[in-house]
């Protein structure tokens, strides 16, 4: 699990099969501290409602998004798991 800033949203025109009908952000994993950004950003589904400036907790947790996607070969690899209030 990750702290990160919603930076924008994901339009595609090709998708694989098991993105169809999904949400795609663009997310900026932050470091520790919640302000200085952490790698490069990183596209997550979101499955919290969140939206461009938001907070949130993002996992890399595999078998819960393919759970979430059914589909057991889906390329995705982020997913967002939690909004964060506090700033």
């Amino acid at each position: 699990m990750q702290l990160a800033r919603v930076i924008g949203t994901i339009t595609g025109v090709v998708k694989h099969e098991s993105l169809v009908g999904a949400k795609l952000l663009l997310v900026q994993p932050l470091l520790a501290d919640g302000k200085g950004g952490d790698g490069d950003p990183q596209v997550a589904i979101d499955t919290v409602a969140a939206g461009i400036g938001d907070r949130v907790i993002i996992t890399s947790d595999g078998r819960t998004l393919r759970d979430i996607l059914g589909d057991r070969k889906t390329p995705a690899r982020w997913s967002t798991m939690a909004l964060v209030d506090q700033p």
